[in-house]
């Protein structure tokens, strides 16, 4: 989004959005790396019900993604101003790929 463009105001019109900014089919499959080791320290956490861990799900999550941004779509991700629906695209897409409804190529 550039400066001057209207406020997206709803999930439906930033998934479009966020689909548009991950194209890259390298910059998507660090993403699912991300999200899915982000997972993976949820449940573990979770299992031991020791969350003291949470924090490198976190960098997992956001260290592979914003790696997918800066060194391969060359973009600025969109969490910093969109935080809830950006996440909430993660999670979709992660699991859009992981059930075959999306692919790795955008």
């Amino acid at each position: 989004m550039e400066q001057g463009e209207e406020r997206i105001k709803s999930f439906k019109e930033f998934y479009p959005y966020y689909l548009s900014e991950h194209q890259n089919t390298t910059s998507r499959i660090l993403h699912f790396i991300g999200t899915g080791l982000f997972f993976i320290t949820l449940i573990y956490c979770i299992y031991q019900f020791d969350f003291g861990w949470i924090w490198l799900g976190l960098i997992f999550g956001y260290g592979f993604a914003w790696a997918g941004h800066f060194f391969f779509e060359k973009n600025k991700p969109a969490t910093f101003k969109y935080p809830i629906w950006s996440l909430g695209s993660d999670f979709k897409l992660f699991f859009r790929i992981l059930f075959g409804k999306e692919t790795f190529k955008a």
